[in-house]
């Protein structure tokens, strides 16, 4: 399907006013369909994926609970344990894949719970290539400029944000100098709920985003990682369950966030915001989706479609993130899309998904 088709499906999603349903779409499905639904894959297990890295329309990897990494080549039709050995106890948030044969995962948590593993061989091997040995860091999520460049963060050591960066693709990590790092606010911390709480578009351009503290923060660094700018967002934060939960640029300027409130059946009004200057300032949509929202992804080759997925549904904008409505409401904790128009979705229970159109 082109993604000309895709987004105009996408539109004639909306305007029609259905629901999208996760059913199985067939071979011989009309590319004028009127609906977006979730086709689920069978991943054979019961971990919480909260790390998604598809690669195409055919490949595609999924980290999360339990120290499990999936990995498919047939677009989800099968999926091949290749979890790290003696990697049980681990829990995986975030995964970056080069392609169907080369990875980097992160793993959360305090002290030496936190670490980044590398395969080469499509996970029939995985080197590790940083163990966290401060206990006062909390690794949260990983970014990716290309193949070579990329960052880590953690929650605050010593009032500051910590960042790893890689220069190899992810085979050695440094600590970056945290003297270009604002302050953080008391109480303030990451997200490790979907992989997007530090995002990256263009060769150096990053975005992290925070919560916790008093106001739900956007921080911007144009140099990949060594000097940083604070923005304060509209969603709403005071409290160590609410802020920013994820941020998605389809460039360096345009930017979506969403977050809320996570725990079960709390009210998370204002869950999303925009920003059309890189994050210099940020503006609440106007029709927000309806709960708390933990990832979110731009449609490929578009300038307005964008996904948004929380443990309560899939919303869908079409107007950049001003207004969103919701098209599913299924679980899920991290959406992704690829360059040749495919999207992706993972949660809890083993739950992975490619984005398919109903007539």
């Amino acid at each position: 399907m082109s993604v000309v088709l895709c987004a105009a499906a996408v539109a004639g999603a909306v305007l029609a006013g259905g629901p999208a349903h996760a059913e199985p779409a067939t071979d011989g499905e009309a590319r004028r369909t009127a609906a977006p639904g979730w086709r689920l894959t069978d991943t054979g297990t019961d971990a919480r994926f909260r790390g998604l890295a598809p690669v195409d329309a055919r490949t595609a990897w999924a980290a999360g609970s339990k120290g499990t990494v999936l990995r498919t080549e047939d677009g989800g039709s099968t999926w091949r344990d290749v979890s790290p050995p003696g990697a049980g106890e681990l829990e995986f948030r975030d995964v970056e894949a080069f392609d169907g044969r080369r990875a980097v995962v992160l793993a959360i948590g305090e002290g030496e719970a936190s670490r980044v593993l590398r395969t080469e061989d499509g996970g029939v091997t995985w080197t590790e290539s940083f163990r966290n040995t401060d206990p006062r860091a909390f690794y949260d999520c990983i970014t990716f400029f290309d193949r070579r460049h990329g960052l880590a963060m953690s929650d605050p050591v010593d009032g500051r944000y910590r960042i790893l960066s890689t220069a190899d693709g992810g085979r050695s990590w440094t600590v970056l100098p945290d003297d270009g790092m604002p302050a953080a606010l008391p109480g303030e911390a990451g997200f490790a709920a979907s992989g997007q709480c530090l995002v990256s578009s263009g060769p150096k351009d990053v975005w992290l985003a925070t919560g916790g503290g008093a106001t739900a923060r956007v921080l911007h660094s144009a140099d990949r990682g060594l000097t940083w700018t604070a923005t304060p967002t509209t969603i709403p934060a005071g409290d160590p369950a609410r802020g920013v939960f994820a941020l998605a640029f389809r460039d360096r300027r345009h930017g979506i966030a969403v977050g809320g409130d996570y725990r079960t059946g709390e009210p998370s009004p204002q869950a999303a915001a925009v920003t059309a200057d890189g994050g210099q300032s940020w503006r609440q949509a106007r029709t927000s989706p309806p709960a708390y929202r933990s990832g979110v992804a731009w449609l490929p080759h578009t300038r307005s479609a964008a996904l948004a997925v929380g443990p309560t549904g899939t919303d869908l904008t079409l107007d950049g993130g001003r207004t969103w409505r919701t098209v599913d409401t299924g679980s899920f904790d991290t959406v992704d899309c690829t360059a040749d128009g495919s999207c992706w979705a993972s949660g809890e229970k083993g739950r992975v998904a490619r984005l398919s159109w109903r007539p």
